[in-house]
């Protein structure tokens, strides 16, 4: 037996996680290190590099401290991160801005002005798109996706532009600073829709490049999510506390990886996730576009497997909100301050906690008042970048705690549409394995088996579910998982909550009003937040 270390690197932090790989694999113990999100006030979410590659560092340290574990025993380290992010390098393999967080909505008006002439569908010219949607299966149809960020930077920031040698992803930009090796895994190709998936292809694909305007020499070089990137050079070693030569694979994008870690491998099997964001994601056999819902089936872990993705900006984001402004506030009820402030992690557990023992008395349907979780904008089912969130149907018997669980509500809400426009392309499964934060929330989890009326299943280590996925790649990479094919196998489920059947027409009526809730107040976000 040995172990392996996975990298899960999040919005706001990586979570450092050891891993005990044999017949089994054991989550051991974990360390985090806590960076920035820098939003801007012209739209922009950027990140820095360097804060990445300092938490990285800092948390293995604190974790090979803790469990004693000495270096030589670590057979490989794997990532599961954040994805669409655009982080550019030059020759030398220094970051020549900071990173553009998949957040990033500023190019806008690049993509307006690049995205071709005549009619539009979905905002992109017609010929644009069949040309994306023949070698994808998708398109770049929102001012968030990479090319465009790209091209905002050739756009706005030219000296940059022409010192680009390599434009990669999150978890590439740390591969390379672990092994000096520019690479991509498929599933961050992919994402660019850049990359041709159609048999015989999975390339870079030319026209595509020069129909978006993109250096097509900026690409690197494609790999497996389980292939080995390379070995940890003796600078990265020094920095991280491990051997030199150590293996580094590829891993994965947390829209890939989370489902591998949650046991969701083979077509038809369906999982939620909520965590930052939050999104509903189904195994396929093939690709699948539903370019008006905005989803699409995402390259997964294995050759021949897709994921059918739907994507929701903030779902825990707006459990952070609610610590912020709903509980750790002066008045009324709010959490014991000590207890959340001494690491995020902390503060997550607590605030669950918290929800739990306060909403549990509120009725289903929150006496009437709903809650829109768009506090970022919105991508799926629909784009608009504008949205903002809403507590609607306020009266003046409304409480706290009304608004708590509305919160709650509107997050599922959500997430059954974007489920229901999933079951319009393809067959989502009627048990569904729930992951991330708030699923370490029964309350959470019932609320999500009511409104959607399936069968909720949560699994061990849930909040860590990333970093397991990327455990698993590694242990296949090295030849101690037989296949991707057999990671079920080593998922235990934890709880499971059925849907009851008493609560359901409180749902479904709020449910119906809070589909309307964005058409009917478009026009008024685009005045407010234009």
């Amino acid at each position: 037996m040995g172990y392996i270390i996975s990298y899960d690197v999040g919005t706001t932090g990586v979570k450092t996680c050891l891993f005990s790989i044999g017949e089994k694999v054991e989550l051991v113990d974990g360390a985090y290190g806590s960076y920035k999100l820098y939003i801007l006030e012209n739209g922009g979410a950027e990140q820095d590099g360097d804060e990445w590659w300092k938490a990285m560092c800092d948390s293995t340290k604190t974790l090979l401290e803790k469990t004693g574990i000495d270096p030589g025993e670590i057979f490989g380290i794997s990532f599961c991160s954040q994805m669409q992010g655009l982080v550019l390098v030059d020759k030398d393999g220094n970051l020549l801005r900071r990173p553009m967080s998949y957040m990033d909505q500023r190019a806008e008006d690049v993509m307006a002005k690049y995205a071709g002439a005549g009619p539009r569908v979905a905002g992109l010219s017609i010929p644009k798109l069949v040309k994306a949607l023949r070698a994808t299966t998708a398109a770049p149809t929102s001012a968030k996706d990479p090319v465009w960020k790209y091209r905002w930077v050739k756009e706005y920031e030219p000296e940059i532009y022409n010192r680009i040698y390599k434009w990669l992803d999150v978890k590439e930009y740390l591969v390379l600073r672990c092994t000096g090796e520019c690479v991509m895994t498929k599933d961050s190709a992919y994402a660019t829709f850049l990359y041709d998936t159609r048999d015989g292809k999975w390339e870079w694909n030319k026209g595509l490049c020069k129909a978006f305007g993109v250096d097509i020499n900026h690409l690197p070089k494609v790999i497996e999510c389980t292939d080995k990137a390379g070995g940890l050079t003796e600078k990265a070693a020094a920095d991280l506390g491990l051997n030199p030569n150590t293996p580094v694979f590829g891993g994965g994008g947390d829209a890939t990886l989370i489902g591998v870690g949650a046991g969701c491998v083979k077509p038809g099997e369906t999982h939620i996730y909520s965590g930052t964001s939050g999104w509903v994601s189904t195994v396929t056999s093939k690709q699948v576009v539903d370019i008006v819902s905005m989803i699409a089936a995402t390259v997964g872990a294995k050759e021949g497997i897709f994921n059918y993705f739907a994507e929701m900006e903030t779902a825990g984001k707006c459990f952070e909100w609610v610590k912020e402004h709903l509980a750790l506030d002066e008045i009324g009820i709010y959490l014991k301050k000590q207890d959340v402030a001494e690491s995020d992690e902390t503060m997550y557990i607590s605030l669950y906690d918290y929800l739990s023992d306060t909403i549990k008395n509120c009725p289903p349907g929150s006496n009437g008042v709903i809650f829109t979780p768009w506090l970022h904008g919105n991508r799926c089912p629909f784009e608009d970048p504008d949205a903002a969130g809403i507590f609607f149907n306020i009266k003046i018997e409304t409480g706290k705690t009304e608004m708590i669980r509305a919160v709650l509500e509107g997050i599922c809400f959500h997430l059954r549409w974007m489920l229901e426009c999933e079951d319009k392309k393809v067959e989502t499964s009627k048990t569904i394995r729930f992951v991330g934060g708030g699923a370490l929330s029964e309350v959470t989890c019932q609320i999500l088996a009511d409104i959607t009326g399936r069968t909720i299943e949560t699994v061990e280590d849930s909040q860590d579910v990333g970093a397991v996925g990327a455990a698993m790649i590694a242990g296949v990479g090295l030849g101690i998982i037989p296949s991707i094919d057999n990671v079920r196998e080593y998922i235990k489920v934890k709880n499971t909550f059925k849907p009851n059947p008493d609560n359901k027409a409180v749902y479904d009526k709020n449910y119906a009003v809070f589909r309307k809730l964005h058409g009917a107040n478009k026009k008024l976000f685009s005045e407010m937040n234009d």
